[in-house]
C-alpha cells in the first residue's frame, strides 16, 4: 500500500517540473498570439476585451465595495471629529455671547436710570431713503456718486448717506429724480468728529485721497493708530456717534484715517433723516421777481 504513492510521486514529478519549465513560455506565446491576432482583426480582439471586462466586471465591483466602505467610515469618522471640533467652538462662543448679553443688559438697566436722573429727552426716530448709485464722477479733483432718488423721493440738501458700514457723506446737489452726495474724502468736506476711546474732539478735512486727516486737534491730543473716529454731532450737520473709518497713521505729514466705506465698492445707500432741518438752517430757493414785494 505504502510502494503505490511512492510510485505515482515518481510519476507526477517528472511531469510537474516539465510543466513548470514550460508555463512562462507558453505564458509570453499566448502574449505574442493575442498581439498578433489584435494587429490581425482589431473588431474582434476589442470585442473579446469588452466581454473579458464584462466577465470580471462583478469580480471588480465585489472587491471594491470593501475599499468604498472603508472610505466611506474614514470620511464619517473625519466628520465627526469636525463636527466634535465645532461644536467645542460653538460652546465656548455661546458662553462669550451669554457674557456679552448679561453686560448688555447690565449696561441698558443703567443707562434707562441715568436717563431717568437727568430728565434725557431722546431725539425722534430717523427716517431713511434707500437708493441706489448711478454714476460716480468722482476724479483727481473731486469725490462725488450721483443717486437715483431725488426731491419727489423725499431727499432734501444737506441729509446724511450712510452705509452698514459707516458714513458716505451728505447731499449737497438736489434734482427732482437725483441727488448729488459730497464724499467724506472731497477736499470740500469737514466733518467734526470725536476720537472715540479719547473722546477728543477735531475735524475731519478729506483731501481727495482714499485717506482723510485728522485736523485741528486740541494741543498736546495723543492719538495713536487703530482709534476709531465717530461723528462728534457739533455743528448739527450729523448725528453723534455715527462711524467714519480708523486711524491708520500717525506722522509728521498728519493723521490719517481709513474709512469704513469705499466710494469704488458703494452700490446701495441710506439717505437718512434725524431732524436736523430745525439746527441746520439749509437755503432757501429764492422767489422769483414778479413786481410785487414778497411778505
Amino acid at each position: 500500500m505504502q510502494e503505490r504513492p511512492r510510485s505515482i510521486y515518481r510519476i507526477a514529478a517528472p511531469i510537474k517540473s516539465l510543466a513548470r519549465r514550460f508555463l512562462y513560455m507558453g505564458f509570453v506565446l499566448g502574449a505574442f498570439s493575442l498581439m498578433l491576432l489584435g494587429k490581425v482583426d482589431a473588431v474582434l480582439m476589442e470585442r473579446f476585451r469588452a466581454q473579458v471586462t464584462d466577465a470580471f466586471a462583478p469580480i471588480l465591483d465585489a472587491m471594491s465595495r470593501p475599499v468604498a466602505t472603508l472610505a466611506d467610515v474614514a470620511a464619517q469618522i473625519q466628520q465627526m471629529v469636525d463636527l466634535r471640533a465645532e461644536n467645542v467652538r460653538l460652546q465656548e462662543d455661546r458662553t462669550r455671547l451669554l457674557q456679552w448679553q448679561s453686560v448688555a443688559r447690565r449696561l441698558e438697566a443703567e443707562n434707562k436710570t441715568l436717563r431717568g436722573l437727568l430728565n434725557y429727552l431722546p431725539g425722534p426716530d430717523a427716517g431713511f431713503i434707500s437708493a441706489r448709485v448711478i454714476a460716480d464722477t468722482g476724479g483727481a479733483f473731486v469725490h462725488s456718486i450721483v443717486l437715483n432718488a431725488g426731491a419727489r423721493d423725499g431727499v432734501v440738501k444737506g441729509q446724511a448717506v450712510i452705509t452698514g458700514d459707516g458714513l458716505v457723506g451728505r447731499i449737497t446737489g438736489l434734482g427732482r429724480r437725483s441727488s448729488r452726495i459730497l464724499l467724506i474724502t472731497d477736499i470740500n468736506s469737514r466733518i467734526p468728529i470725536l476720537v472715540e476711546q479719547q473722546r477728543t474732539r477735531g475735524i475731519l478735512a478729506g483731501d481727495n485721497s482714499d485717506q482723510p486727516r485728522l485736523i485741528h486737534l486740541p494741543p498736546g491730543a495723543t492719538v495713536t493708530p487703530g482709534a476709531r473716529i465717530v461723528t462728534s454731532g457739533h455743528g448739527g450737520a450729523f448725528p453723534p456717534g455715527l462711524p467714519i473709518g480708523v486711524v491708520t497713521s500717525v506722522s509728521d505729514g498728519g493723521i490719517k484715517v481709513e474709512p469704513f466705506i469705499s466710494r469704488h465698492r458703494l452700490e446701495y445707500v441710506r439717505v437718512v433723516d434725524f431732524g436736523l432741518e430745525r439746527v441746520v438752517q439749509l437755503p432757501q430757493p429764492a422767489a422769483k421777481k414778479t413786481g410785487k414785494q414778497v411778505p
